[in-house]
């Protein structure tokens, strides 16, 4: 079985949930790993989630002690479209101010994260268990 493990980084403007998880999260950037299977047996190449892990850091006053919990993905892809959404809400009240290229920088920092999300999964490492 071929397993291969994608690495990312999410960054959260406001404090969120995840599922039912009962702690609120407090902004920033935090690592995502997803471990998928290959499917054996298509003509094509497949993957089918089986884990996705989010490190949390540190509490204050526990330095050092990190913890990982095991998620669904797709309530993770909701909550940052909730922050997306909250975040939108101010860029409405500020106007869009335009970079040197000419392109109003809130379009251009959604290009270069989509880009950057391309590159993580261009260098994807596979685990052979």
């Amino acid at each position: 079985m071929t397993v291969r493990t994608t690495k990312k980084t999410v960054t959260f403007v406001k404090s969120f949930k995840l599922g039912d998880f009962d702690e609120v999260l407090p902004p920033g950037t935090y690592n995502v790993e997803t471990d998928e299977e290959l499917l054996e047996g298509l003509s094509f190449r497949a993957y089918r989630r089986t884990l996705t892990l989010i490190h949390l850091p540190a509490k204050s006053g526990l330095p050092g002690l990190s913890r990982t919990l095991t998620i669904d993905p797709d309530e993770l892809d909701a909550a940052l479209k909730r922050d997306a959404a909250s975040g939108t809400a101010s860029q409405k009240r500020a106007p869009l101010q335009a970079s040197s290229r000419g392109t109003p920088k809130s379009l251009e920092v959604e290009t270069d994260r989509r880009a950057v999300d391309r590159a993580e999964d261009e260098g994807m490492v596979v685990h052979r268990r």
